[in-house]
């Protein structure tokens, strides 16, 4: 997909949440229906031929990527929630973000033993969300095929702490600063 195309269509925010963080708001390309085509079909297509049982978002533009994803592959969703959002019995983990701990949560009975599953997610940064998510589809008996995103934000470290622990990583665009260009 060509990195020009997506960059124009991503709205960037400085100084939120906070001074000094560069915000990528995707919403803009979930907005242009070409652009979300574009995004889901490129998500998708190393998957076509995988036989994928579930799809695994993020809350919450998460969501909107594992619905469509799963649509076109034919697969199921399960979703990774913020502490206290599920109503039935559920897993969590506990991860650190720069501003102290986070817990995500997922229904105990989304992924059954053996289950082949693909998560995704609109940005990676640190890697503290999505790896606290692969502990738990992996805890529930879940293969990770593979882990996708819109955006890598590759001066963080989330993309190597993937690659390191042998998961296919795919990004769709990098950014390799904070800087409006």
């Amino acid at each position: 997909m060509d990195r020009n195309y997506l960059d124009q269509r991503i709205r960037k925010i400085p100084n939120f949440p906070k001074e000094g963080i560069l915000f990528y708001d995707i919403t803009t390309l979930f907005e242009d229906g070409a652009a979300f085509k574009k995004i889901i079909d490129e998500l998708s297509e190393f998957y076509l031929d995988k036989k994928i049982d579930k799809v695994v978002g993020i809350d919450a533009r998460g969501f909107l990527l594992a619905a469509a994803v799963a649509y076109k592959l034919g697969a199921g969703i399960s979703i990774v929630r913020k502490k206290g959002k599920l109503p039935h019995k559920t897993k969590a983990a506990t991860y650190e973000k720069e501003y102290g701990p986070d817990t995500i949560e997922m229904h105990e009975d989304t992924i059954k033993e053996g289950e082949r599953v693909i998560i995704v997610d609109d940005l990676l940064a640190t890697g503290g969300t999505i790896l606290a998510a692969v502990d738990l589809v992996e805890g529930l008996g879940g293969e990770i095929i593979g882990i996708d995103f819109i955006i890598n934000l590759s001066f963080l470290p989330g993309f190597k702490k993937l690659q390191k622990k042998g998961y296919r990583v795919n990004c769709l665009i990098n950014y390799d600063n904070e800087r409006i260009e």
